[in-house]
């Protein structure tokens, strides 16, 4: 009976790390899920709000723009992973992959930190503009896939 347990706790744990280590090989998507814009705005949706929502939107659209500008030459969007692009999903690919996203990652956290640290003395209608322009990065971004 101990044996049965044993064999059965053991095929579960061999199981869980065959899905594990599938999990870990997949294929990444190259750009972030997380980084879509979910609204744009016009200058009287921005200047119709206080400053701590302006200061949120800018700081989201700096991440979308750092976190998509260095893919461009990939994709535009998320979803499209290294074996889209028929690079080859090496370990060594991977590693290289996690290690950009890593240092992306650090580079947004000071960033944002910054940016809660002084932005709030931004005067708001170059904070208005500002945001306008981001948003206009990201729309010229999303049309630009449309031509490849």
């Amino acid at each position: 009976m101990k044996m049965k347990i044993i064999l059965l706790s053991f095929s579960f744990f061999l199981i869980a790390s065959i899905g594990f280590a599938q999990k870990t090989n997949a294929p990444k998507s190259i750009i972030s899920e997380k980084v879509a814009i979910k609204k744009y705005h016009n200058k009287e949706e921005l200047e119709g709000m206080q400053k701590g929502q302006l200061l949120t939107l800018y700081i989201e659209r700096i991440e979308s723009l750092v976190k998509t500008l260095p893919y461009i030459a990939f994709a535009t969007k998320p979803g499209v992973t290294m074996t889209t692009l028929g690079i080859p999903n090496t370990n060594d690919n991977r590693k290289i992959l996690d290690s950009q996203f890593e240092a992306t990652s650090d580079f947004v956290e000071a960033t944002i930190e910054f940016q809660h640290s002084i932005l709030p003395y931004s005067d708001t209608r170059n904070l208005i503009g500002a945001i306008l322009f981001y948003e206009e990065i990201m729309k010229s971004l999303h049309e630009y896939s449309e031509f490849h």
